[in-house]
């Protein structure tokens, strides 16, 4: 029988061992490190012996297996032996140092709460007992790191699944599994019970007959997963596949219908109990939006304070400079896609200045006056739009607004990049992530736009104050520098 033949043909290419658990890995990992804490505090007792009588001595060790086992609960706590930590390095040590700092400052904490320090400990002591436990967790996470690496590469901890559907989603399934540098999977072939219908090979993977032929393959200990990638809905035929193969002694998912495969990086999340697929959220909401707004408000203040005798000076020389207005007011697209009208400096002649039909200033623009070349070069002429902060409409930094009918390459802006809508989700700001990494000044090809907004969705996804103070610190030094504004 040919499925007889393909089950020799696996067992050829699998290993009939079943797969090294990742999570009993991490077990010795976590016993290991809870040595190392403690190991390391004895070892520093050790070398501080003369400093230490031996009437508290004991006092000592206590402390030291008290810290190890806060230890052990904090780095649970903080996540440093999950999954994802073993694909990532900088992640691991960072999760692990921060444990072991959380866990000194729980251990200072719980000996003054319960007056468990009233032994003189040698402070010389506590602080090599500090850092000689960080540089040991460091190394021995390290060790086990690169071990885990090693076992990986070599797939030890490959568990062998079967798909269950040959169709477009398995095979959109296989691809993603055979792809990914992160899952421990092994697929060894398709099931489907439409054998006459599907071809003997799919993805370049067996197909290796239908349910009888499942069952056949995990009672003979070939299998440790079975995928369905069916859609979702053929509803009847999917909970008569469950119900057989849950009476197996293997794990059983459920793939994404192929819609899926286009938000991989979403997560599922429950609705009381139902689960649903978060694709989007509002960022900066919630607490994250109260903090951006305060930081708004009190930097917008500060700087139209230190700044106002520059505004004036500005203002005067605009004034000396070309007859017309000192401000200029120009409707740009804010938030949610709202217009807004948003202040300037005037750096054109007022009899030439854009319309309706806003055109972006170009190198040696004959429309721009001598003082505005200077204000545009420093990006002087926006800080009127200190005032649009104030008044809540911008932010001092997000992705910088844009008139509704400027164009890159001759397109409108929204007609070059499908996403394009997306930098409308947070403020307009006054400096942003594009500007400080030169994507500023004229659009005069679609890359610069793509780049542009490519920048904006970044700072979007990955806001923080800290970001925003970073961000504002480049704008200064590269208002020196002052590159692509004319």
């Amino acid at each position: 029988m040919q499925a007889d033949q393909d089950i020799q043909d696996i067992k050829t290419l699998v290993p009939l061992r079943k797969p090294i658990s990742l999570s009993a890995i991490a077990t010795l990992v976590r016993f290991a490190e809870f040595l190392v804490v403690l190991i390391s505090g004895l070892a520093t007792v050790a070398f501080f012996e003369d400093r230490i009588s031996n009437a508290v001595i004991t006092d000592y060790v206590n402390t030291i297996v008290l810290g190890a086992t806060f230890g052990a609960i904090i780095f649970e706590w903080v996540g440093a032996y999950d999954v994802d930590v073993w694909y990532r390095q900088s992640e691991s040590f960072r999760r692990l140092l921060w444990g072991w700092v959380a866990t000194s400052a729980a251990l200072l904490a719980f000996g003054f709460a319960f007056k468990i320090l009233v032994v003189e400990y040698s402070r010389l002591w506590g602080v090599s007992w500090f850092f000689a436990t960080s540089a040991s967790l460091i190394v021995s996470r390290a060790i086990a790191f690169q071990q885990m690496k090693r076992l990986r590469a070599r797939g030890k901890f490959d568990v062998r699944v079967v798909i269950y559907g040959a169709g477009p989603q398995g095979q959109r399934l296989s691809k993603f599994i055979a792809q990914s540098k992160t899952l421990t999977m092994q697929v060894v072939g398709f099931v489907d019970d439409r054998i006459s219908r599907v071809p003997r090979m799919v993805n370049g993977l067996p197909v290796l007959g239908g349910m009888d032929d499942l069952e056949r393959l995990i009672r003979q200990d070939l299998v440790d997963q079975v995928i369905l990638a069916m859609p979702w809905h053929a509803e009847e035929r999917i909970y008569q596949i469950v119900s057989r193969v849950a009476m197996t002694p293997v794990k059983v998912r459920l793939a994404p219908d192929l819609v899926g495969y286009r938000y991989t990086h979403r997560s599922f999340r429950l609705l009381d109990g139902l689960p649903v697929l978060e694709l989007f959220d509002r960022p900066i909401s919630g607490a994250s939006h109260t903090v951006k707004a305060i930081e708004d408000q009190v930097v917008a203040v500060v700087a139209t304070l230190l700044l106002s005798p520059l505004l004036v000076l500005v203002a005067l020389a605009i004034r000396l400079d070309s007859p017309g207005p000192i401000f200029f007011r120009q409707n740009r697209v804010g938030f949610n896609q709202r217009v807004i009208r948003v202040w300037k400096f005037r750096t054109m002649y007022h009899d030439r200045s854009d319309g309706d039909e806003i055109k972006q200033a170009q190198r040696n623009d004959p429309r721009v006056t001598r003082v505005g070349a200077v204000l545009r070069r420093l990006s002087l002429d926006e800080l009127p739009q200190l005032f649009n902060v104030l008044a809540g409409e911008m932010s001092i930094v997000g992705p910088r607004p844009h008139a509704p009918s400027t164009k890159a390459a001759g397109r409108i802006f929204d007609q070059v990049v499908d996403s394009y809508a997306a930098r409308h989700k947070v403020k307009p700001g006054i400096t942003g992530w594009a500007q400080v990494n030169g994507w500023r000044g004229e659009t005069d090809t679609e890359e610069k736009l793509i780049k542009r907004v490519e920048h904006d969705l970044y700072y979007i996804e990955n806001w923080s104050v800290l970001f925003d103070f970073a961000i504002m610190i480049r704008t200064m030094v590269s208002v020196v520098k002052a590159a692509n504004a004319y």
